[in-house]
């Protein structure tokens, strides 16, 4: 539950980072356009207004801009629940009759609002009336200081959002990608769920067999994907004081063959030994517990009874793929055991396999329908919620990288028809296209690099203290960051590259002419 609740924070602050980017925006565009609102302000001052009047009207701007965003964002939610459900693998709806969730989105509407709107609205009301109508509003490098800090945080939040993404999916490829011991694909497990199975096992073996579909059967009291029970045991040479209690698991002689598990030490069970009932299989990592040199042929007290050791298997991802391997101990014993695992015959399809096998599980369990679990689709649920985290952060990322290009071209289109007359002469006095569109161009890509520097060492703090919550956890690579910088560098160009082409084609007559 507290993982459920940190992902809820997770996605909560990461939402409220993309809104504030959407907020940067909103400051950026209005606080550029500034000149062309100075002299509404100045005539505004001089016939009486009062600086308190006008933030209340630039706020009130801001507000039913909020207000309207709202209602188009009410209709997308709407229309994207489904697909968002799809992601978040639940079932979520919107609560139309709940005054409280009216309440809180319109206080947090409301709070957006004034956020988006003070600051352009504190800057535009401060214009002073004779500056303003003579023309002489604050043009120069320290005027657009603030804007170039705004985009500043919006491409930090952005870069770092996208090598946050990157950093989970490379986790979960990583766990995906580990050694689990034995072979998945083919293996089905079904619950021995009524008294009907009960001392038809080895019929039910038999006639599974002779359909051609199975290559081998077994039983245990855990599925190969879970270790579902432990105890406390003893062994020679173990510290008194210490208490431990590795995964037990019961089988029939056919499990290790059924999963294919390896045999690292000493043998398997066997039909040909009456004395496998009381002995015991472990795992690399049972035998590193106990600290046997030479485990097969030792003795474990279980249940006060000595139990000998008679082969050793190599470790298998039995729970979380993101943990160290338990402790496990494998015991023969059928009578405890209520599950089934059932291997289809490799070059056979699934759905062949399964046709062949169900007429055979109803003959001896007639009273309930045929249910199974892949194996492999289970194996793939420990990867949820990693996953959703990933497809969730994809879609933030992509919508912060969206709404941060977006003021981008915005403010590109602005600075770009501000320095009109500037490019103008410069094309008189004989500089290329090229020369103009660098111009442009670099400060934008300046203030990305900047933002890079910035995202970079803060996405790999969180990111590594992330990851030290797995055990088995990937590595940081360089190229995770560089990848990242480099895409936002592209997009800045081609966010640009429009807007200072278009201003370097226009003919200068056009923009030299005075009004």
């Amino acid at each position: 539950m507290g993982g459920r609740i940190r992902m809820v924070w997770l996605f909560g602050i990461i939402g409220v980072f993309v809104l504030l980017l959407a907020c940067i925006n909103f400051m950026n565009l209005s606080t550029a356009r500034s000149e062309k609102r100075s002299r509404e302000v100045g005539i505004r001052k001089t016939i009486g207004s009062l600086r308190w009047q006008l933030v209340v009207q630039f706020l009130g701007e801001s507000l039913i801009m909020a207000l309207l965003a709202l209602l188009l964002s009410l209709l997308m939610v709407h229309l994207s629940l489904p697909l968002f459900n799809g992601l978040s693998d639940k079932m979520m709806a919107i609560s139309w009759g709940n005054p409280v969730f009216w309440l809180l989105i319109l206080a947090f509407t409301l709070f957006t609002g004034l956020v988006s709107g003070s600051y352009p609205a504190f800057y535009l009301s401060g214009f002073k009336p004779i500056k303003v109508l003579k023309g002489t509003v604050n043009t120069g490098r320290t005027a657009t200081l603030p804007r170039k800090v705004l985009v500043v945080v919006q491409f930090t939040v952005s870069v770092a959002l996208i090598i946050g993404t990157c950093i989970v999916y490379r986790q979960i490829q990583h766990a995906s990608d580990r050694p689990v011991g034995y072979t998945r694909e083919g293996l089905i497990t079904v619950d021995m769920n009524t008294p009907d199975f009960n001392g038809h096992y080895d019929a039910l073996r038999n006639d599974l067999l002779a359909t051609g579909a199975v290559a081998d059967m077994a039983q245990s009291n855990s599925a190969p994907t879970e270790v579902w029970s432990n105890n406390i045991v003893e062994w020679k040479g173990k510290d008194p004081a210490l208490v431990v209690s590795p995964g037990t698991i019961a089988v029939s002689h056919d499990f290790g063959n059924t999963l294919g598990w390896k045999i690292k030490e000493g043998r398997d069970f066997s039909r040909r030994f009456p004395s496998d009932t009381g002995a015991f299989i472990l795992n690399e990592s049972a035998v590193k517990l106990t600290g046997f040199k030479d485990p097969v042929g030792q003795t474990i007290r279980w249940l006060n009874q000595d139990h000998l050791i008679i082969g050793v298997v190599k470790d298998m991802v039995m729970e979380s793929p993101y943990a160290p391997i338990r402790p496990t101990i494998f015991h023969l014993n059928p009578n405890w055991a209520r599950l089934i695992t059932v291997r289809i015959k490799p070059g056979m399809s699934l759905q062949a396999g399964l046709a062949k096998i169900e007429p055979v599980f109803k003959k001896y369990n007639p009273g309930s329908p045929f249910v199974y679990k892949l194996t492999d689709d289970e194996y793939a649920k420990k990867f949820s919620d990693e996953r959703r985290i990933g497809n969730l952060t994809t879609v933030f990322a992509i919508l912060a990288i969206f709404i941060s290009c977006l003021g981008l071209f915005g403010l590109a289109s602005f600075v770009a028809g501000q320095r009109t007359k500037e490019i103008g002469i410069r094309k008189v006095l004989g500089a290329s296209v090229f020369n103009l569109w660098r111009m442009l161009s670099k400060d934008f890509v300046m203030l990305v690099v900047i933002s890079c520097a910035i995202a970079i060492p803060l996405a790999w703090y969180f990111l590594h203290q992330w990851l030290q919550q797995y055990e088995y956890r990937t590595t940081i690579s360089w190229w995770i960051f560089i990848l990242p910088a480099i895409g936002a560098l592209i997009l800045t160009l081609v966010t640009v590259t429009g807007q200072a082409i278009k201003a370097a084609l226009t003919n200068p007559v056009k923009s030299l002419k005075t009004e």
